[in-house]
């Protein structure tokens, strides 16, 4: 069983690399200085990102169904060094960098979302909420990496473009080489997989329904505010060093609140869901108080802990209701309910605050959406009943 410690070890290192997505700003100063872009066109770059990388999930776990891990990886880390090395000759010319990085980096990043998540589930069947939290921690982490990294070299004059070609080059390597370590374990290799997943029957059953509405309201919540954090906390007394540390201690909760939720969901199962919901809602109700600054960075730090539970319950609740072998398929369609919360979350949260002067009633209409999603999920809780899967050779339930 070691080689499944080494499967996991590559899942992480590739969700890590992949996680550095969130570090996009870090770049944002250099393109505009450097190359003529302006804020709405860079934030348009992430947001394509983004948004392939959530529809190219649903392709990706199709493959992964068919075909395993280790291809989907391997065309993950080909797609992920060809964008940035298009994007590093591109000379800033923005309908390049838009293909380059929103297009062919964003599908590089959901071929390798996916698998990742797939094969811990059946490398440790008894653990997959923690093995789950502990893949994504990776990505909630990478950012912080990344950017950091990024900081100092850019900082010191390197162009954004040649940073660009490094990530290419070194960062697509590595993927490469941890795609090769990608597997599942061999009773999973011998099965025949002979029934499918009725597509329309699952994501119209209310269980699917359920989980899907739990992801976008928390998602939505939590992107609404790491999207607008710094004018947010700014509002509140922070100055600009205290904003910059806001962002980071939400960085922190957001890792640590992966691995923490996978844990908790192996415990409680379930109720996790509702659970993890109303307590967002009420992290990010401290927002409205009059606190000291040190009172802020605590809030912001649960909100970044109740938001990273939002990237491991909803995989786990997935695979323990409909089982592993329909994970790949379903779970990225549920996945797209981030999607949509990624595109109207931070500029709901914005557009609120251009109107009304404040971000209280942005806030507000976040806290709504939680407490209504927590209420709804805890009141449909006995529909998943019974769906309890333990064993590593359990057949999908579809």
């Amino acid at each position: 069983m070691r080689n499944r410690w080494v499967v996991l070890a590559a899942s992480v290192v590739t969700q890590t690399i992949l996680g550095g997505v969130y570090a996009w700003s870090t770049f944002v100063p250099a393109l505009i200085e450097d190359y003529g872009l302006n804020n709405a066109g860079s934030s348009f770059i992430f947001g394509l990102t983004i948004g392939v990388f959530t529809v190219s999930m649903t392709f990706a776990g199709r493959l992964l169904k068919e075909k395993g891990p280790r291809l989907t990886a391997t065309i993950s880390a080909v797609l992920y060094i060809t964008g940035y090395l298009l994007a590093s000759v591109s000379g800033g010319n923005y309908p390049i960098l838009l293909l380059s990085l929103g297009g062919i980096t964003g599908a590089g990043i959901g071929f390798g979302y996916v698998g990742p998540l797939s094969v811990g589930m059946k490398w440790f069947p008894d653990r997959k909420g923690l093995i789950t939290g502990i893949a994504v921690a990776g990505f909630g982490g990478g950012a912080v990496i990344l950017s950091t990294v990024a900081g100092v070299f850019i900082d010191s004059g390197l162009d954004v473009l040649v940073f660009f070609r490094l990530m290419g080059i070194i960062l697509g390597t590595v993927l490469l080489l941890s795609a090769q370590c990608m597997s599942e374990p061999k009773s999973y290799g011998r099965q025949k997989q002979s029934q499918q997943v009725n597509l329309i029957r699952e994501i119209s059953s209310p269980q699917f329904l359920l989980i899907t509405a739990g992801l976008f309201s928390g998602t939505f919540a939590g992107l609404l505010v790491i999207g607008n954090l710094v004018p947010i906390v700014r509002s509140s007394g922070l100055s600009v060093v205290e904003a910059v540390a806001a962002v980071s201690v939400f960085a922190v909760g957001n890792a640590v609140g992966r691995v923490t939720w996978g844990h908790i969901f192996d415990r409680f199962g379930f109720p996790s869901i509702p659970a993890s919901l109303i307590l967002l809602g009420l992290f990010i109700s401290a927002l409205f108080l009059y606190l000291p600054v040190w009172s802020i960075l605590i809030a912001t730090s649960l909100i970044g802990f109740g938001f990273g539970g939002c990237f491991v319950i909803y995989a786990s609740a997935v695979s323990r209701h409909y089982g592993v072998d329909a994970f790949p398929i379903l779970y990225p369609l549920s996945f797209l309910g981030y999607g949509a919360a990624g595109i109207i979350g931070p500029v709901i949260g914005g557009g609120l605050a251009d109107l009304t002067g404040s971000f209280e009633s942005a806030l507000g209409l976040s806290v709504l959406l939680l407490i209504s999603a927590g209420a709804l999920t805890f009141r449909g809780l006995k529909i998943f009943n019974g769906k309890e899967e333990s064993e590593l050779t359990r057949s999908s339930e579809v």
